[in-house]
């Protein structure tokens, strides 16, 4: 694998806590993450809401500094990096947001919207010019005959449609990588195949690596099938790997209680199904995270007095495969 976007023991804190009575406490969204993407190659990152998913993405495309750590592309730190190689890097990494409603602006029209970053790095020099390419860009999307859309105000547009524009305006500026936060996730289950297929498509024709952020499993498995996934529990990575082997042959308690807990469509098959039971089904808070390994608490394979007192190591069960459990301590 070559290293095009990495993150490196990559930590992101916040204070939380205001007034003189209430006191200031630290809370670690993303805690010492470990990741690297190749040239056109998808990574998906999974996990359940609020384990710090979307603040590893927006890391990664330099939206927020880490608090630790360091975000690397082709090798250099990028919060290091010169005011003209800094914006290099942002036009390289760019991001789709989860809420195509909330990303786009309501007060301008996909013209304004997606003329902007080309002007600003003069991709084109004209009205004209901008048109054409827009033209272009909307039919790369499937937003055809493009005269139809152009001039239209995002509210005047379906949930699909708006987040073509998204993914339109993400590739405008020919970047390296994408980071898609929860791309699919607000928009008609009738319309995610078919934007999912448009960025498979998109990254075969313009080479572009994809960090693809979701919470749903199935959703993961089938947009980086030929990639790899990590899974994210309170903001640090517990599994990582090639994504049907994850999916397939979860090694992590918390990946096979996330995968058992999926609903059958076969009723048959959802009787018979036998679900992982939990120690405790309550999520830690952020404010208050367990001692050793995070998912302690609620792990059926808990081991007391080694789990619940130092965080796991890497445990690697192959060249391209890690799980962090004392269950396969000894093993690689």
């Amino acid at each position: 694998m070559t290293g095009l976007l990495e993150l490196m023991d990559v930590s992101v804190a916040y204070q939380v806590g205001r007034g003189i009575l209430s006191t200031k406490k630290v809370v670690k969204a993303v805690d010492r993450v470990n990741l690297e993407l190749g040239e056109a190659q998808t990574l998906a990152l999974v996990g359940e809401s609020g384990c710090g998913k979307t603040t590893t993405g927006k890391a990664a495309a330099g939206l927020i500094k880490p608090t630790e750590g360091s975000v690397l592309f082709r090798g250099r730190d990028v919060w290091k990096l010169d005011r003209s190689e800094f914006r290099e890097f942002r036009r390289s990494v760019q991001i789709i947001h989860q809420d195509p409603f909330a990303s786009l602006n309501s007060m301008l029209t996909i013209y304004k919207t997606l003329s902007a970053p080309l002007f600003q790095y003069k991709i084109v020099s004209s009205k004209n010019e901008a048109v054409e390419h827009i033209s272009k860009l909307l039919e790369t999307v499937g937003l055809v005959p493009p005269e139809e859309f152009i001039f239209k105000y995002p509210h005047q547009l379906s949930g699909g449609q708006r987040q073509r524009v998204v993914v339109a305006r993400a590739i405008s500026i020919n970047p390296k990588v994408i980071v898609a936060d929860e791309p699919v996730s607000m928009i008609d289950v009738s319309l995610r195949l078919q934007v999912l297929r448009l960025m498979k498509d998109l990254q075969h024709k313009m080479g572009i690596s994809y960090l693809f952020i979701t919470h749903d499993l199935a959703t993961g498995r089938y947009f980086a099938s030929d990639g790899y996934t990590a899974v994210m529990y309170l903001g640090s990575i517990v599994e990582y790997g090639p994504t049907n082997s994850v999916i397939l042959d979860p090694q992590h308690p918390y990946t096979k209680v996330l995968l058992s807990a999926i609903p059958e469509p076969d009723p048959e098959r959802t009787r018979k199904k036998k679900v992982m039971q939990l120690r405790s089904l309550d999520v830690p808070s952020l404010l208050n995270i367990p001692p050793g390994c995070k998912f302690h608490p609620r792990c059926p394979f808990f081991i007391e007095g080694k789990c619940d007192k130092q965080p796991p190591p890497r445990y690697y069960l192959d060249d391209h495969r890690w799980v962090a459990c004392y269950l396969y301590e000894g093993v690689g």
